[in-house]
């Protein structure tokens, strides 16, 4: 099975490039689903219900998000509704949505993906190991392929994650720093890891951001207003090659696709 899960979409130019990359990535490398953090897909800050039906009608299977998940109030009635789209598993039991969903693939088998968000230097959250390992072993009763997106930001948090996680899903990935790495593998006993699937969206940027607005912050530390950059427009994440019985991962490709 060949699974494309996506970086951070960051505004319109991020969905411009899932309408325009999609459908030849698709076709030539014969996806049969098809997962995006879309926590930045709202004019750089979450997600709204409007945004969410594009992206799912430009092919995402599954929409996880991250810390930025509330920032739109109007995807709560959204999200409790839609199990398609994912809040971290990790936050308030009381929050609405949930944190996995099993999905199915365009060759008939069964997807689970489960999203968490980081502990170190973000919001004050839950651990997020014990949750996922939970969500994990009840995913697992229903399929073997179950992605797990860490949302986080220390390096060190995600790589613990995949440890952990080794030899009881398919892929550990990590997404919230933007900037995509180069360390993707597969673990001893069959799991694909990345630290950072990177941005979907403008490079010439920072972080997806108009780059003067962000200077002046940094020099000044004077409040500037974030406008999302458009320029230098790019597709990126990993291509998972899944063993369709077992769930363990075969191959991790990275892409990295500009817009044209």
């Amino acid at each position: 099975m060949n699974i494309l899960v996506i970086g951070d979409v960051v505004g319109n130019p991020g969905r411009q490039a899932i309408a325009e990359i999609y459908p030849e990535l698709r076709d030539r490398h014969q996806v049969d689903f098809f997962i995006a953090n879309c926590e930045n897909a709202a004019h750089g800050a979450g997600i709204t219900p409007k945004i969410a039906d594009e992206i799912f009608r430009l092919g995402v299977d599954v929409i996880t998000m991250g810390d930025h998940v509330w920032d739109q109030k109007d995807v709560y009635d959204y999200i409790q509704k839609n199990e398609k789209i994912l809040r971290p598993v990790n936050l308030p039991k009381e929050s609405p949505g949930r944190g996995s969903v099993i999905g199915v693939s365009k060759n008939g088998y069964k997807v689970g993906v489960i999203n968490a968000v980081g502990q170190v230097f973000m919001r004050p959250v839950d651990s997020p190991f014990n949750p996922v390992k939970e969500e994990v072993a009840r995913v697992a009763r229903e399929t073997p392929i179950i992605i797990v997106d860490i949302h986080a930001e220390a390096t060190s948090e995600k790589i613990a994650m995949g440890w952990y996680l080794d030899g009881l899903v398919s892929a550990v990935l990590g997404t919230h720093t933007h900037v995509q790495t180069a360390d993707e593998q597969i673990f001893p006993k069959g799991m694909a890891y990345i630290t950072d699937l990177g941005m979907t969206g403008p490079y010439r940027s920072v972080l997806g951001r108009e780059i003067e607005p962000v200077l002046k912050r940094f020099t000044t530390q004077l409040p500037a207003k974030y406008t999302i950059a458009t320029e230098d427009v790019k597709l990126m994440g990993v291509l998972l090659d899944i063993d369709n019985l077992t769930g363990k991962a075969k191959k991790i490709t990275r892409i990295s696709v500009d817009l044209k």
